[in-house]
């Protein structure tokens, strides 16, 4: 705000947003200045423009905090509502992410996602110059959800293992899945160290490798654990990978669910040749 004042402290005039007040003769009164007054919606796309070039030419650099909602509010001298809206947009186009608590970071560059490829998670994280953790989250034996027991071919109210697993890349959440194994198939898995890839630990010990999977990917609203694992606010949109696998003997043998935040992925599928 531009403040102007008489020596004996009297406000003379000031601008705020655009709108000019001014006291003359006891009266005051409002105008809007043609050269500073701006609309919502081009106060949105300013924020978006400047914020786009920012992270375009790395002066905000990817993993780099943004400043709090009110110092952006304040330094583009509009509200926080309209500073939450341009945030929002910028993150639809996974520019921007947001985690529960902490802020807005500016995204890394997407893990590029072959759903049929047959490399696991680290080998494909690697393959692409970067660092995956996986950290185990539980291990226990349930009941089939009911989709399951048709989607896998179990007889109702059969038993399988749960084990949930929390991804990293680079540091950083990406990834909430969930794998649903027939235990007649794998004895003991529950006593192996479930950090490494299954993938390579079903080929080891139980001389099992995938042949074949079936796929559902789409968009979805995260609730739960993944909400909190992820860092994400509960019902933030992220995308869902479901697959169901088979063995070398064409027998279902497990199910991932995976739960990915929308601005970590890519999915990208090359056809097979004609």
């Amino acid at each position: 705000m531009a403040v102007l004042r008489r020596f004996d402290g009297n406000i003379i005039s000031c601008r705020h947003r655009g709108v000019i007040l001014s006291r003359h003769a006891g009266a005051t009164h409002f105008w809007t200045s043609p050269h500073t007054a701006l609309t919502t919606s081009s106060l949105n796309s300013r924020i978006i423009d400047t914020l786009r070039r920012q992270i375009a030419t790395a002066t905000l650099a990817p993993g780099h905090k943004l400043p709090a909602e009110r110092e952006l509010a304040t330094l583009f001298d509009t509200t926080r509502i309209t500073v939450k809206d341009a945030l929002s947009m910028l993150e639809t186009e996974g520019l921007i992410y947001r985690e529960e608590r902490r802020g807005w970071f500016v995204s890394l560059p997407r893990l590029e996602y072959n759903p049929a490829s047959r490399s696991h998670f680290h080998e494909m994280v690697r393959a692409q110059q970067r660092q995956a953790q996986t950290q185990v989250l539980s291990c226990e034996t349930v009941v089939a959800p009911c989709e399951l027991v048709t989607e896998m071919g179990l007889s109702p109210l059969s038993k399988l293992i749960r084990i949930c697993r929390a991804r990293c890349i680079d540091g950083r959440t990406v990834l909430y899945v969930e794998h649903f194994l027939r235990p007649e198939l794998f004895p003991g898995i529950e006593q192996q160290d479930l950090s490494q890839s299954l993938t390579a630990l079903y080929q080891r010990e139980y001389g099992l490798e995938y042949s074949r999977s079936r796929f559902d990917i789409c968009p979805t609203a995260v609730r739960g654990e993944a909400a909190s694992t992820l860092n994400l606010s509960q019902g933030s949109p992220v995308l869902a990978v479901s697959r169901i696998n088979y063995d070398q003997f064409d027998r279902v043998i497990d199910c991932d669910r995976e739960i990915w935040r929308h601005d970590a992925v890519r999915i990208r599928v090359e056809s097979l040749s004609f």
